[in-house]
């Protein structure tokens, strides 16, 4: 008999020589199971998606209530569905009141390509900037604005007019004129390895896209939804975007996405062409039933009001002398080592001996992410973390 191992090598797409090979039958919460029954200690959340945890109870009585009526009905934005449009008055209300018009998407990168577009229709402006060492999917256009030529360089030609400038770097600010569509910055930069904004930067950043008559389009796919303690990332620094674009948390599992901006500037879309952006499953019914649970339930249970503290568990454990430092901003984390050498066997004892599930950064591969459900308890926090420690203890040693 042909295991589901063998089919998963001989039929389905790789994208790396080594991947995990850890077949998972079934999760719960913040736990991933194998056929045998062992159970995974999921400290990344499928990369940032289910930070109500996995299968969260509400999150799939939406989804069977959605399935018991319809599933795809017509392209977007043609029929009048009730959950879409509840959830992104839904969405509306966490926002400040100027964000209230919502496109969904299917994921990020279809959300940032989106966003820009819809700039460039908006200021009749071609340039693009982003940061160097950002990450915004992998499309071609958000592969553009991805700020790492290791990435890129076998895909080449991409997207023209497109600039880069450093994180952090105010003088790089003046490279923002009026040429520039949009800037496209991660609120905290993921997989650069969880780099914050330093204070002033943003509000910096955002008088500038002012002055010069740009937009700005902050990426919260990985930050957002509570992850860093506040429903949006941005809401700590002061600054309020002209886009804003989400997915992974806030589908609570289901494939999902948005982009988010004024009526006004959404509005150019409609005309010049006609259905100037399009998508068949953007806003399939039964995500974003899924969605809106999420939300609701990322409400009732105040779970970003939970996050400093959790993180400040994590932190206060989380020391040895391999450790070099460890980066945060709220449960999305990086503990760095000296090396990718002495980091990945780190990560593959955890998994192995202890049963943690972590993972690196696409930019920053000598740190360890953390950045698990936010419904995680300090009983689990500290088992994750003796887990953690036994197996830096184990490769130090060693």
């Amino acid at each position: 008999m042909v295991s589901h191992r063998q089919l998963f090598l001989k039929h389905q797409a790789q994208t790396s020589d080594f991947p995990l090979l850890l077949e998972i039958e079934r999760a719960e919460s913040v736990y991933m199971y194998t056929p045998e029954g062992r159970p995974i200690l999921d400290l990344i959340s499928g990369i940032g998606v289910s930070n109500v945890g996995h299968r969260h109870p509400r999150v799939l009585a939406a989804i069977h209530a959605q399935l018991g009526k319809y599933l795809h009905l017509m392209v977007y934005g043609e029929l009048v569905q009730a959950v879409p449009a509840q959830l992104a008055e839904a969405l509306h209300h966490t926002l400040p009141p100027h964000l209230d018009s919502v496109y969904f998407t299917n994921s990020g990168t279809e959300a940032i390509e989106g966003a820009l577009k819809l700039a460039k229709r908006h200021t009749g402006r071609t340039e693009l900037i982003s940061c160097l060492n950002a990450y915004h999917g992998s499309t071609h256009g958000a592969l553009s604005i991805t700020g790492s030529e290791s990435f890129k360089n076998s895909y080449r030609p991409l997207l023209p007019d497109v600039r880069h400038i450093r994180h952090n770097d105010f003088a790089d600010l003046a490279l923002i004129t009026e040429r520039t569509a949009a800037v496209v910055i991660e609120t905290v930069q993921g997989e650069a390895g969880v780099r914050l904004p330093t204070p002033y930067y943003l509000p910096a950043l955002r008088r500038r896209c002012r002055e010069v008559g740009a937009l700005l389009i902050l990426d919260e796919i990985q930050c957002g939804y509570g992850r860093t303690g506040t429903m949006w990332a941005f809401e700590q620094y002061g600054i309020e975007p002209d886009i804003l674009v989400c997915a992974k948390g806030m589908g609570g599992g289901m494939p999902i996405g948005a982009f988010i901006s004024t009526t006004e500037i959404m509005s150019g879309f409609k005309t010049n062409p006609i259905l100037g952006h399009c998508t068949t499953f953007g806003g399939h019914p039964v995500s974003c039933a899924a969605a809106l649970a999420t939300l609701h339930v990322m409400q009732d249970e105040n779970l970003a009001a939970g996050v400093a503290e959790k993180a400040a568990r994590f932190r206060a454990q989380l020391r040895h002398p391999a450790i070099r430092a460890v980066r945060g901003s709220g449960l999305l984390m990086a503990v760095e080592f000296d090396s990718f050498e002495v980091l990945k066997p780190i990560i593959d004892r955890a998994l192995e001996h202890e049963s943690i599930l972590t993972d690196w950064f696409l930019f920053c591969d000598n740190s360890l992410r953390l950045a698990p459900p936010l419904i995680i308890t300090d009983e689990e926090i500290d088992a994750a973390c003796a887990g953690l420690l036994r197996a830096i203890d184990f490769v130090a040693g060693r």
